[in-house]
């Protein structure tokens, strides 16, 4: 199924492609659009076919099992991603901790329990974890703020879902957007976001003396930036 979706995408002969740059132009087209599972899936009937395929056995072996193996690492990231993804695998990360999702139409509202959570519609969940993120992040804001011993203002707060920040500091109009997706990871790692952001209010730049100041009310920074984006 997975080789005819790629023979049909480009109405051609996989051999046609051999090692080539055109060859790995369309496949990493299909690299963004089918799943990571699919995608490995793929790149192993490639690899299977030039090890058993007597006419590109000996010319793409080597180039197949590169192709897999360069992209080994690409794979665990996006299947780590994907875990972490909300609803789609049946679990849910809320600060880190994960719960097995039930969608059972009997509840009510929604039901927590140490490691499961019930809740009658996907809909409902997602309303659920809005208020939720809200809630807790305006708590960690409020926490953080009043560590401060800065002359800094109070932000508005505005969330949102962002593809290449965690948090980001508009020190004109006093405003913090921090990205919602960070309700699923540890709260240490959400309070080093606000106070990355609170700390533009004195250091606009990324200066030494800026890094002092995240410094200053967050000491493992440096650790906890790393696993943030180790895991983007």
């Amino acid at each position: 199924k997975l080789l005819s979706k790629f023979t049909i995408k480009n109405n051609n002969n996989i051999s046609a492609y051999k090692g080539t740059d055109r060859f790995s132009y369309h496949l990493f087209e299909l690299k963004e659009s089918l799943e990571p599972e699919e995608f490995c899936s793929l790149l192993n009937l490639l690899k299977e076919k030039s090890l058993y395929d007597t006419k590109i056995r000996d010319s793409e072996t080597t180039f197949f099992t590169t192709l897999v193996n360069e992209n080994i690492d690409y794979l665990r990231k996006m299947i780590n991603k994907r875990k972490k993804s909300n609803i789609r695998n049946n679990e849910l990360y809320i600060l880190g901790k994960k719960y097995n999702l039930h969608i059972d139409k009997s509840v009510k509202k929604i039901e927590v329990s140490s490691n499961d959570l019930y809740v009658s519609s996907e809909k409902y969940l997602d309303n659920w974890i809005k208020k939720e993120t809200r809630k807790i992040f305006l708590k960690r804001l409020d926490y953080i703020y009043n560590l401060f011993e800065e002359k800094i203002p109070y932000p508005a707060l505005r969330i949102r879902s962002m593809k290449t920040r965690w948090g980001v500091c508009n020190k004109r109009t006093k405003v913090i957007t921090l990205n919602s997706k960070l309700i699923r990871e540890s709260i240490d790692k959400l309070d080093y976001v606000i106070v990355h952001e609170l700390s533009h209010f004195v250091c606009f730049d990324h200066s030494s003396s800026f890094w002092a100041l995240v410094e200053k009310y967050c000491p493992n920074y440096k650790k906890i930036r790393k696993e943030l984006k180790d895991g983007e």
